[in-house]
């Protein structure tokens, strides 16, 4: 894990300062940007990369994401007939050479296995390496840029296809430019748009569990470089399954993107998730990493879930719970693979433990597929359990069994 934090030299003291916060959980993950005003700027200037090469080769376990742009003036709105005649001109080899320099600096400064994030979010409409104007040059500039850096010796390098989650402009499969070379598939992931839940963020067309699955048919691990709050405002609800995604999918890397509105320790507009976050993550020891791939064009088969990409969504069967002496208000039901009870545990303070006992929720198998059709009938199931309480307490309460009553209540909750 780690946290966009700043870029450059600020990015790496601060590093060291959210983790005195977590209690002295070990940041891993190292994430900064190539600014993209000009191409200067995109061959990688020596004053950022440098101290984060420094603190790559601090430690060997640690890992580097560099976002790189694939068009210069990334961010200055330049017309979709403009970006067209970029793309074109990328695929025919006319920006190989900045690229090739930026390969060279990466490695002299000792940082060859760098995983970089190319033209992120491409199929959105805010950059200027956004793909929906030409998807077909976008993608033999993709492949342009991949082949040039590779050819640079030494170079060890990972690279990660990261959309924006949902649909944005574009269906981000469209701009897959293909297995030879991409390592990793990513998603930039944010809380939002208002009213949605956590549930719809994992079923849209495009999201977390498209992801998922492609990245699974496709024999490629998944990452999460951006993701954090943004317009449903503090969300601990989010915060924790989120996290819980994440661990339950085994992501190469994730990095939050701690600034306002998103983040939860630099930004002080979040209390709520920035006490799930920290309670959650709070004197953690992590076990041995998954295995990831190396570099394409020999990849290995990445740790990927183990459900099937379309599973069948059985008949609800009743089930019964086991209920817990004193119920906790505060835990969120966090949906598991494979349809098990998950115990979800109770916010807790601030201090890497939790206070609440508990809960375990019945989890359907096929959660996120869609449940039975709106406007349906409800289908309610009665159970019932003897209670061995004793001739004298079942004089005294003149019970005899418990019995249960369930129901599916809508498309999404049971």
């Amino acid at each position: 894990m780690g946290a966009f934090t700043s870029s450059g030299a600020d990015g790496v003291r601060r590093i060291a300062d959210l983790r005195k916060w977590l209690g002295g959980t070990d940041l891993t993950v190292g994430h900064t940007y190539l600014p993209g005003e000009n191409w200067h700027t995109i061959e990688g200037e020596p004053e950022l990369l440098q101290p984060w090469a420094q603190w790559k080769n601090a430690d060997p376990e640690r890992l580097f994401v560099l976002n790189v742009p694939m068009q210069e003036r990334n961010e200055a709105h330049v017309s979709d007939s403009q970006v067209r005649s970029l793309l074109r001109s990328g695929a025919a080899g006319r920006f190989d050479a900045h690229f090739t320099e930026l390969a060279r600096r990466l490695v002299g400064l000792g940082v060859p296995d760098t995983v970089i994030v190319l033209g992120w979010e491409m199929n959105g409409t805010t950059y200027t390496h956004r793909c929906g104007p030409d998807p077909e040059s976008w993608k033999t500039y993709w492949n342009r840029i991949v082949t040039t850096m590779r050819s640079v010796p030494g170079q060890r390098f990972r690279f990660d296809f990261t959309p924006n989650r949902g649909q944005d402009a574009i269906g981000w499969t469209s701009c897959y430019p293909g297995d030879s070379v991409v390592d990793i598939i990513g998603m930039d992931s944010y809380d939002q748009p208002p009213g949605d839940s956590f549930y719809d963020q994992v079923e849209e067309p495009f999201g977390l569990q498209a992801q998922v699955d492609f990245a699974a048919a496709h024999g490629k691990a998944i990452s999460y470089p951006e993701w954090g709050l943004f317009r449903n405002g503090d969300n601990p609800d989010y915060m924790r399954m989120m996290l819980q995604w994440i661990t339950d999918h085994r992501a190469v890397y994730q990095t939050l993107t701690d600034y306002c509105p998103h983040g939860v320790w630099q930004c002080t507009d979040n209390p709520k998730s920035s006490k799930v976050f920290r309670s959650k993550n709070f004197a953690r020891v992590d076990p041995a990493p998954a295995p990831t791939p190396s570099p394409t064009p020999v990849p290995t088969v990445p740790a990927v879930p183990t459900e099937p990409s379309v599973p069948t969504v059985p008949t609800p069967v009743p089930t019964v719970p086991t209920v817990p002496a004193v119920p906790d208000p505060g835990a969120t039901p966090v949906p598991a693979p494979g349809g098990t009870l998950t115990p979800v545990p109770g916010p807790g303070p601030a201090t890497g433990t939790s206070t609440g006992p508990s809960v375990l929720v019945p989890v359907p198998v096929g959660i996120f597929r869609p449940a039975p059709t709106l406007g349906s009938p409800a289908v309610p199931a009665e159970v019932c359990l003897p209670l061995d309480l004793g001739e004298e307490s079942k004089r005294q309460f003149g019970l005899s069994k418990l019995c249960f009553r369930i129901e599916w209540l809508s498309q999404k909750k049971a």
